[in-house]
């Protein structure tokens, strides 16, 4: 089937977070926007038709999780990541950083510490501090191309501190980076020793991209699954996010236990029926859609590296190992113009573009900015010429 990915649709007036409040954060009407990690594409025609049956039977009552469900869920992981999860494991929550949340709550205790290595997606410290528990940073180390972990800075904090848990994010959020196999095999050592619950947020994980290999942490052994909650949904896989389903897993029992206690008392227990009928259409038909719509989005990887390399900007597009966003290093470019952070950020609103600041995600990531590449070419070079404009003001 061929799926058109060209198309620019219209988002405007539809309530859309990524481009119904420009106004409201001080953009003007025109503004492009690449900030928030949804994409511009129509979902697969599969989940529309299950989406429409759904609509046309017309009662929208309470709904329950049942076999279908569990079963096309288990398949998909087990496809993709050859990774077996089992259906008591599973509970669903309305998003990944809800079940982050709960998780908090269900596995620390107020005035816990909280290890996470920013630059990191910025929920993770709000969930941390809106919880009552205090922030540990073990920051990534930037080597010109990619972020690393400081094993023994990790170590440090976590002893210094009498860490309870530690946010993983796999892949990376705002990198892109794919940690590798024997990287998460240190980090589950140090946690296992220490007595650390990792938290691993793997929405992204779907889009990882040749010749690196995802691997789900819960996976590496069975140590490693006993302190492992594993956050996951077909949201960002297939642009579900406002279909307000996620699929978290814990397979230690005790914790299950804890965890089902703090949903419980939230009263989180019924799904979402729509979110429900996409997740289940997506996991069983979707496949196709998904393999197009990578097959565009690396392609755009590409176009946006070649746009800057071909003008020869001092904008440096790097391709990630992972998600469906990219990178951009403004560093020559703001040394260049002479301009700080901030400044660089503000030159950026004022061309009409809506990108991530790397700052939000932590200082570590200054003169960093996000772009969100999953929207048809033509829109996102429009944007890339946009950006680019800022260097003639920087040559000017």
């Amino acid at each position: 089937m061929q799926y058109d990915f060209d198309t620019i649709i219209d988002r405007s007036s539809t309530d859309s977070c990524k481009y119904d409040l420009r106004a409201e954060n001080g953009f003007s009407d025109d503004a492009l926007c690449y900030w928030v990690a949804d994409m511009d594409f129509k979902c697969a025609p599969e989940i529309i038709s299950a989406l429409k049956e759904k609509v046309e039977h017309g009662i929208f009552g309470y709904t329950a999780l049942r076999k279908p469900y569990y079963n096309a869920v288990r398949r998909w992981i087990l496809q993709h990541t050859g990774y077996e999860v089992h259906d008591k494991w599973l509970f669903t929550t309305a998003g990944v950083v809800q079940g982050i949340s709960f998780a908090i709550q269900a596995f620390s205790e107020k005035g816990d510490s909280i290890l996470i290595q920013k630059p990191i997606y910025y929920p993770f410290s709000r969930a941390i501090e809106e919880n009552g528990r205090v922030i540990v940073n073990s920051p990534l180390v930037w080597d010109g191309e990619k972020y690393n972990i400081n094993f023994d800075d990790f170590e440090r904090k976590i002893a210094d501190n009498k860490v309870k848990m530690f946010l993983l994010c796999n892949p990376h959020n705002p990198s892109g980076r794919v940690w590798a196999k024997d990287e998460l095999e240190k980090i589950a050592e140090i946690c296992l020793r220490y007595g650390v619950t990792v938290v691993s947020d793997e929405i992204h994980c779907d889009f990882v991209w040749k010749p690196y290999k995802h691997t789900p942490f819960a996976s590496l052994s069975k140590e490693a699954e006993n302190i492992c909650v594993t956050c996951t949904s077909a949201s960002k896989t297939f642009n579900l996010a406002g279909l307000q389903t996620s699929n978290i897993f814990v397979a230690n029992g005790d914790m299950r236990i804890k965890y089902a206690k703090v949903l419980k008392a939230a009263s989180v227990s019924l799904p979402n029926m729509m979110g429900l009928t996409a997740t289940l259409a997506a996991y069983t038909y979707g496949e196709p859609w998904l393999c197009a719509v990578k097959e565009y989005i690396e392609a755009n990887f590409e176009r946006t590296i070649d746009f800057f390399s071909s003008h020869k900007s001092k904008i440096r597009a790097l391709k990630p190992q992972g998600t469906y966003l990219q990178w951009l290093d403004c560093k020559e470019l703001c040394k260049e113009k002479g301009w700080s952070d901030e400044e660089l950020n503000k030159a950026i609103k004022e061309a009409g573009v809506w990108l991530d600041a790397g700052s939000m995600f932590g200082d570590e990531a200054n003169f960093f900015q996000r772009i969100n590449v999953a929207c048809p070419w033509e829109y996102l070079k429009q944007g890339l010429e946009r950006l680019l404009s800022l260097q003639a003001q920087a040559q000017a």
